[in-house]
């Protein structure tokens, strides 16, 4: 998204270029940790072990399948914009502003809070994604992330309460 006058495509949308382009910018780094997010999701999901086990497997699945639509949700606003949705496992890798998951953990409970940081790292990129599209009066993509907030942040409440938080 470096050149400006290159890389945005027509778009439906009647937001002047440069509102489009700072928009789809700013929602480029929520999609790239929305991939990260899913996928750290995933490895709690098949490599939890505890009491907790029964609760929390099928529990991390749904969290994954939530960030999976909401990637995808957000990846088409970004083309809807005018953007291009990047996402490689490669781009991810080297973009992504979530710390990395340790591959060896098992015990249910240290997943559990290791995927509340996550979640809320994760709000962070989405709440300022959404500021900077209430700058510049794109309501569709506020109420989009909205939505992610309000599904993250009840997530991230599962996973509170499950800590006795």
């Amino acid at each position: 998204m470096t050149n400006e006058s290159t890389s945005m495509h027509a778009s439906p949308n009647p937001l002047p270029l440069p509102a489009r382009t700072a928009i789809c910018a700013a929602l480029l780094p929520v999609l790239t940790d929305g991939l990260d997010l899913q996928s750290q999701i995933k490895v709690a999901h098949w490599n939890i072990k505890g009491p907790q086990f029964a609760a929390l497997h099928p529990l991390f699945d749904q969290f994954a399948t939530d960030i999976a639509a909401s990637n995808d949700e957000l990846a088409e606003r970004v083309l809807t914009l005018g953007g291009l949705a990047v996402g490689t496992a490669r781009h991810v890798a080297k973009n992504s502003r979530l710390p990395d998951y340790p591959q060896d953990l098992t015990r249910d409970l240290e997943h559990v809070q290791l995927l509340i940081e996550r979640i809320e790292k994760y709000l962070v990129g989405v709440r300022a994604g959404r500021e900077l599209a209430d700058e510049h009066d794109d309501q569709d993509t506020v109420d989009l992330l909205t939505g992610f907030v309000q599904l993250f942040e009840k997530h991230a409440w599962f996973l509170h309460a499950t800590l006795g938080k």
